[in-house]
């Protein structure tokens, strides 16, 4: 397993770092529940393969992917893992909510520490919250007490918030979204460089954009790689892109079966900084113009805009509209958008609270880009 230098701790961690937002997920009385054994083993898998940064957070799978992950670190697991999870800054009213918060974390993770300790999502909102509470002495106060031994945080704002919030503070870490589609958004690759020069590693989240990279592309897409002299699938050129970034040291993927671990497993075996070509290079830059010319909505999957107080399935119109603008199967698209608005959870439920909207890391306007997609899946209502 390949693996790169944390500077500011002098870690060997290995490039493919597992994510535990998407765990696999099973049937049972109608409902969609993350399977919790498959999960276990999944994670144990990656372990055993040389991964040793495992990532899940506060919200993730609505609480219960830090208790799965706990469940699956014990037997030894915990030893010889990199585990890092995340403060819900969103959630902390007064100073005092955060250690509250961390030890709840403990507490489900089964463990007395967090090696790499995140402020989750920092944006405006979240920045201000993170100056009004005092959170940043929490921190200090936290590796005190020997409950977290580095700190870091997730971004997603402009660049201009990245460089007052990366000199806010000495970070062990911070991740970020990068993939070849978000090379300019957010932090972005300027974001990568900075931190580089300040000695601070970089983790790298949404790598395949909430899995888009990773679904059949459109022909003209799909006829560049074939073109390319070294043969790769959509999702080998979408990891090996960012790794290729000097100062990427970890990249996220979260993994919903077995067979997506195992090919991560194989693909992250070896992947040096500045290992493509100027020619591969270029044909990445073709490739992201034709995505950036065709997909309608930038949504990632994350579903932090769910649950929706109205039952509307945000994540999941969105993805049949890009689904549909990228690979022009229109009858296909209307046919499971019925199904959707059947089951009562399409876009005519939208009342415009904009309880999404205040969630979204991608600033998305939700409901504005919902009317779109519903008048693109439903023409002739």
């Amino acid at each position: 397993m390949q693996t790169r230098i944390f500077a500011t701790t002098n870690a060997e961690i290995s490039l493919f770092g597992l994510g535990c937002m998407r765990l696999p997920s099973q049937m049972v009385d109608g409902k969609s529940v993350v399977d919790r054994s498959e999960s276990i083993r999944m994670i144990r898998a990656a372990i055993d393969a040389g991964v040793n940064y495992i990532d899940t957070a506060y919200p993730y799978h609505n609480g219960e992917s830090e208790l799965i992950v706990g469940m699956a670190l014990q037997d030894g697991y915990r030893q010889r893992t990199n585990l890092a999870t995340k403060l819900p800054v969103w959630e902390v009213n007064c100073h005092a909510d955060c250690m509250r918060i961390l030890d709840e974390q403990l507490e489900k993770l089964q463990t007395d520490h967090i090696d790499y300790y995140l402020l989750h999502s920092v944006d405006g909102a979240n920045w201000a919250r993170v100056e009004k509470y005092d959170i940043l002495r929490f921190l200090d106060e936290a590796k005190a007490a020997g409950k977290i031994l580095h700190a870091g945080f997730s971004f997603h704002d402009h660049y201009e918030l990245f460089d007052e919030a990366i000199h806010a503070y000495p970070w062990d870490m911070a991740q970020i979204q990068l993939n070849f589609l978000d090379e300019h958004y957010q932090a972005g690759v300027r974001g990568v460089e900075l931190a580089r020069s300040m000695g601070i590693p970089i983790v790298i989240m949404e790598p395949l954009k909430g899995g888009m990279l990773a679904q059949t592309p459109p022909e003209a897409v799909q006829r560049l790689w074939a073109s390319a002299p070294q043969a790769r699938t959509p999702v080998e050129w979408g990891f090996h892109y960012v790794g290729n970034i000097p100062g990427v040291n970890v990249i996220l993927s979260g993994c919903s079966s077995m067979a997506q671990l195992q090919d991560n497993i194989r693909i992250f075996q070896h992947m040096p900084e500045n290992h493509l070509t100027a020619q591969e290079l270029a044909l990445i830059a073709k490739v992201r113009k034709i995505y950036n010319s065709t997909v309608p909505v930038q949504c990632t999957k994350c579903r932090y805009c769910m649950p929706c107080p109205r039952g509307v399935d945000i994540p999941l119109i969105f993805e049949l509209y890009n689904d549909i603008a990228l690979s022009g199967n229109m009858r296909k698209g209307v046919g499971n958008y019925g199904r959707v608005l059947e089951a009562g959870r399409g876009q005519d439920r939208c009342v415009a609270c904009g309880a999404c909207q205040q969630h979204c890391p991608q600033s998305l306007p939700i409901i504005e880009k919902l009317k779109e997609a519903h008048a693109f899946l439903w023409p002739n209502p």
